[in-house]
């Protein structure tokens, strides 16, 4: 009887989640890995990939679930993954079209839509910076009476900062929804809540979180975004109250919003007004901005390779088990460069234990036994980036690889 072989379609828009792939090739699964024509020549691990297929650039999701579908005649998929964020929604579709295993389109829309995941959370009893869908004119009204500004006009599908605008009174809204026209229903509106943001990442196996590490933004990346400047994070001390009180929220909230396996990534925020953590937002991804290289650094834990353990254990009817975790701290520092291959060479704490290398970015991870000494490294090297490195653009409109 032929050996059992099990595969995975990775679908990616962007350039990540080559760590996946290979964990993937590692424990015996083969990875087909469908992206776009724009990253033909990215670094991909042809070495372990079984194929790799492209889309044109500028694909709908019906083009992808055809070619799919055209796939899946000479293959059988296990398994259809997500790598990147604005991948999810069409990920889900091809699942329930094909019958794959996986979320499906509702249970995908608590981990990508904004206006669904407010809701899934406050419903959970979660606290939710007050909110209110762009629907019924009415309703924005009776909201703004009651909820003072200013307040965040969000897009509902977009990941990070991207998009979003500050309102600061109700003429401006109104300006603002008649040039969305029929687009408008795309957004929500959301009390703008002063505070401090943190980030929990997570892996979750049957329905439980088994891993997370909490994270403290420096300044909030709406800001960062928005307004420019050095984009700092760093592991919040594990004996503090943030960060058991965080461990503790996203260990309910990933289960309460329906995500049986996989790896999230949470974003919560500490008003200044009252000191207490409001839900912003999850996903069901691997961070951005280096923050799996964080993550790493500080626990041992790669959330790109026991994504794809999650999924091949589950695949092969077996528990997952974590591995063991380190319990360091870790920082990072990132800004925009206005050259295009900037050099850190200057900066040598011996806490440096990664120097990222993307065009037009200079960026630095350190580590340390000491959450006060990674505190003082990203204090004194924020200062300095912004100084030798720093440029300054316009908010992208569109999430760039």
């Amino acid at each position: 009887m032929p050996e059992t072989v099990q595969r995975f379609l990775c679908i990616s828009s962007y350039e990540k989640g080559q760590d996946f792939m290979r964990q993937c090739a590692e424990m015996g699964v083969k990875p087909t890995l469908l992206t776009v024509d724009k990253l033909r020549d990215a670094p991909w691990p042809h070495e372990i990939l079984e194929d790799i297929a492209f889309m044109p650039d500028t694909f709908t999701v019906e083009d992808l679930i055809k070619t799919v579908c055209w796939m899946c005649r000479g293959r059988h998929f296990d398994r259809v993954i997500a790598l990147d964020e604005f991948d999810l929604d069409a990920t889900a579709r091809i699942r329930e079209h094909t019958r794959i295993p996986g979320m499906g389109v509702t249970s995908t829309a608590y981990y990508r839509d904004k206006l669904a995941m407010r809701t899934g959370a406050s419903e959970s009893g979660f606290l939710v910076p007050e909110f209110c869908r762009v629907l019924n004119y009415d309703e924005l009204r009776a909201y703004m009476k009651v909820v003072h500004g200013p307040w965040l006009l969000k897009p509902r599908a977009e990941a990070s900062a991207l998009g979003i605008r500050k309102i600061y009174e109700p003429e401006q809204l109104w300006r603002t929804l008649d040039e969305l026209g029929d687009l408008q229903t795309n957004y929500l509106l959301e009390q703008f809540v002063p505070g401090d943001i943190f980030h929990v990442d997570s892996v979750i196996s049957e329905h439980k979180v088994v891993f997370s590490a909490v994270h403290q933004y420096g300044k909030p990346p709406m800001q960062v975004m928005h307004e420019g400047g050095v984009f700092t994070t760093r592991t919040v001390d594990r004996t503090s109250r943030e960060s058991k009180e965080l461990t503790e929220l996203n260990a309910r909230l990933a289960p309460d919003l329906g995500m049986a396996r996989g790896v999230t990534h949470g974003e919560y925020i500490r008003a200044h007004k009252d000191g207490r953590f409001y839900f912003l937002e999850i996903a069901a991804r691997v961070g951005g901005a280096f923050i799996s290289d964080l993550v790493e650094a500080a626990t041992g834990i790669n959330l790109w390779r026991e994504w794809a353990r999650i999924e091949v254990s589950d695949v092969r009817g077996v528990p997952y088990v974590l591995p063991k975790t380190t319990e360091k701290y870790a920082g990072s520092v990132l800004c925009l460069a206005k050259t295009e291959e900037p050099d850190t060479s200057a900066f040598d704490a011996p806490e440096i234990v990664r120097r990222m290398k993307k065009h037009h970015h200079a960026g630095l991870i350190v580590c340390s036994e000491n959450a006060g000494r990674v505190r003082e490294l990203l204090d004194q090297y924020s200062s300095e980036f912004a100084q030798r490195f720093l440029a300054a653009l316009p908010p992208p409109d569109k999430p760039t690889a």
